[in-house]
């Protein structure tokens, strides 16, 4: 019982301070607000999408590092593309992958109507034949889509990224699940078995921010 009062007590006080956080970062606008709502109201699954909080870093991050191209691989509803595209330079360009093709009718009119439409292109396919055929050296990439091939996706992004790029992959704590020591879950030993190998990777430097379920910042040597 005391175990119980305690983490409701914790997530309690987790939500005052993800609330004190969105009221004391940059707004995300009235046209991000929107789509999140229609995710929300539309989509199912809309918690994948990235929301407020990780889409004012996801500015920022491309804000700093200044990337030509982005490479993003898990579009959904667009509201992470339209974030990264809001923090490119006039001539950076995002190509970002999406593998559900029912998705399109609701994502690319977001993208299409948006102040940065001419700053982003998307795909629809398998990302693990898409990168090959655009054949594009990157500067950033966003890693969201499927967890159970998560090493997959960042073996091939690691060959196409330029040296001294970036690759942020999200939900890298899926819930806290990577702390289990026996998983059957096919997307938690996808995000595990993603996690040990970049930790051994000496290519890479990497940290881990606990920002929502796991965000992990990557720079390829």
């Amino acid at each position: 019982m005391r175990d119980d009062y305690l983490k409701s007590d914790f997530t309690r006080f987790q939500d005052d301070i993800d609330d004190y956080i969105l009221s004391h970062i940059d707004p995300e606008g009235d046209y991000l607000h929107n789509l999140y709502r229609a995710t929300n109201l539309h989509m199912l699954y809309s918690r994948m999408a990235s929301g407020h909080l990780q889409g004012r870093l996801l500015k920022m991050f491309v804000t700093m590092i200044r990337p030509k191209l982005v490479l993003e691989i898990g579009t959904f509803s667009g509201y992470s593309g339209l974030c990264i595209a809001e923090g490119l330079d006039e001539d950076a360009h995002l190509h970002t992958i999406e593998i559900n093709d029912e998705q399109e009718d609701f994502t690319l009119p977001w993208f299409k109507n948006s102040l940065y439409a001419d700053k982003i292109t998307m795909h629809i396919g398998d990302a693990l034949e898409v990168i090959p055929q655009l054949d594009l050296r990157f500067d950033m990439a966003f890693i969201d889509g499927d967890k159970r091939i998560y090493t997959e996706y960042y073996e091939l992004v690691l060959k196409y990224l330029n040296p001294g790029g970036y690759i942020l992959a999200d939900n890298t704590l899926w819930d806290g699940h990577v702390l289990e020591k026996e998983s059957h879950d096919q997307q938690t030993i996808g995000i595990k078995a993603f996690n040990d190998r970049l930790a051994q990777d000496t290519r890479v430097e990497k940290v881990i921010l606990p920002l929502r379920d796991g965000l992990t910042i990557i720079r390829k040597k």
